[in-house]
């Protein structure tokens, strides 16, 4: 993915900053989903799994982003794919260990003070998973998969970030911690960078903005 603007002219710099939502301004996605399985007595790979292994389980996926299904519809067909059998509030279990990551909010919060236009584009698990409050302060566009009826790696959804953030997606940078959601920011014309952790991404965006995203220390 590429990530490589150290000598990049400030007139080619990207002026644009897109990020995904679980997995990037949050902990591992598929960490809390092992939490998840330990608790339940699952193996801790089950879920990541069944994801991989079953189309049936990704399509109630698919139906679910695009706002197809709630998150209870969900819930029911999904739980004995995975051998669960109590499915009340499975989607708010699969994400209990889900955390913040302040890192990552700090730097978007910064690229933004700093003139940086900013948007989230996420795949959403239902309306209950974003702070309602704090998007609006972190983000100039809000893409949100179940309010537009469009899901990533779906081209239209990155155009339309970009649309509502005000740039062509040339001049745009998304960050996302599953390969395939960054090619498809690739294939229209996005910089993407494959999110591994704050402590690498960070350094990606300032070599790419060509500003400082972090307090020194």
């Amino acid at each position: 993915m590429a990530a490589s603007g150290e000598n990049t002219p400030a007139r080619e710099r990207p002026r644009a900053l897109l990020v995904d939502f679980g997995g990037v301004l949050t902990t591992n996605v598929f960490a809390a989903f092992r939490e998840f399985c330990e608790r339940e007595g699952l193996d801790p790979e089950t879920v990541k799994r069944t994801f991989r292994e079953r189309p049936e389980a990704l399509a109630l996926l698919r139906r679910l982003e695009v706002g197809e299904l709630g998150e209870d519809e969900f819930a029911r067909a999904f739980g004995p794919l995975i051998g669960v059998r109590d499915t009340d509030g499975l989607v708010d279990r699969l994400f209990a260990g889900l955390r913040p990551d302040e890192a990552m909010i700090a730097a978007v919060r910064s690229a933004r003070s700093q003139g940086v236009r900013t948007g989230l584009i996420s795949n959403s698990w239902g309306r209950g998973r974003y702070d309602r409050e704090l998007l609006p302060q972190l983000f100039d566009a809000i893409v949100i998969s179940g309010e537009v009826g469009l899901h990533k790696p779906q081209p239209e959804i990155y155009e339309l970030a970009a649309e509502r953030a005000g740039v062509p997606c040339s001049a745009c940078v998304f960050v996302d911690d599953l390969r395939e959601n960054c090619a498809g920011a690739e294939a229209v014309g996005m910089t993407a960078i494959l999110h591994r952790g704050a402590d690498t991404t960070v350094p990606a965006l300032e070599r790419l903005f060509g500003i400082a995203l972090t307090s020194p220390r």
